[in-house]
C-alpha cells in the first residue's frame, strides 16, 4: 500500500490525502501573522455591538480619558450604575458602522483637566485602531474623536464641600 504525503507552502503535509494547491493570497499566513481561511468553508460576521466594546475598551485605556458620551448620557448612565446588578456602559459615547471588511468608530469623550486634547485624541485612536484590527481583522477606515466636556478635579467633590 502507497501513502501519499503532499503538501504546500503554508500547509502542513498529510498523510494519505493530495492537498490541491492554493494561491498564497487565499489561505496562508499573512504579513501580519494571521491565518486567513479560504470563502468556501465559511464566513465570519461581526456585530456592530461587539466593535463598539472593543474600542470602548481600547479607548478607557488611554490616560487622560475620563468618560464617554454627552452630558445627557451620562446622566442616564450614573442612574442605571446605580441600580443593583447595573454596570457601566462601555459602548457610552461609542458609535460604530461596521462593513464586510471595513469599519468606522466615533467617540464623544471626557477628559481629564490639564492633559493635551490633542495627545489623547492621537492617543484614543491609535489604541483602538490596533484593537479593532487585531480582534476583529476590520480594517479601521476612520476613528473620528469629539471631546464633549473636560473633567474638573473638583466635579467629584458634593456641592457642600466645594470652597467658594
Amino acid at each position: 500500500m502507497t501513502t501519499n504525503t503532499t503538501a504546500t507552502a503554508g500547509t502542513p503535509a498529510r498523510v494519505g490525502t493530495t492537498v490541491d494547491p492554493v494561491p498564497q493570497t487565499e489561505v496562508g499566513r499573512t504579513e501580519k501573522g494571521s491565518f486567513r481561511v479560504p470563502a468556501e468553508r465559511g464566513r465570519t460576521s461581526i456585530a456592530n455591538s461587539v466593535v463598539e466594546k472593543i474600542a470602548g475598551m481600547a479607548a478607557r485605556e488611554v490616560i487622560g480619558v475620563h468618560d464617554f458620551g454627552g452630558s445627557l448620557a451620562r446622566s442616564l448612565g450614573a442612574v442605571r450604575d446605580r441600580v443593583p446588578g447595573g454596570r457601566p456602559s462601555v459602548t457610552r459615547g461609542v458609535k460604530v458602522e461596521v462593513g464586510e471588511r471595513q469599519t468606522a468608530v466615533d467617540l464623544e469623550l471626557v477628559v481629564e483637566y490639564g492633559v493635551a486634547i490633542t495627545d489623547v485624541a492621537a492617543d484614543v485612536r491609535e489604541n483602538v485602531i490596533a484593537a479593532v484590527e487585531r480582534m476583529t481583522g476590520l480594517e479601521v477606515v476612520e476613528v473620528n474623536v469629539s471631546v464633549v466636556d473636560v473633567h474638573l478635579p473638583y466635579d467629584d467633590e458634593p456641592q457642600e464641600t466645594r470652597v467658594q
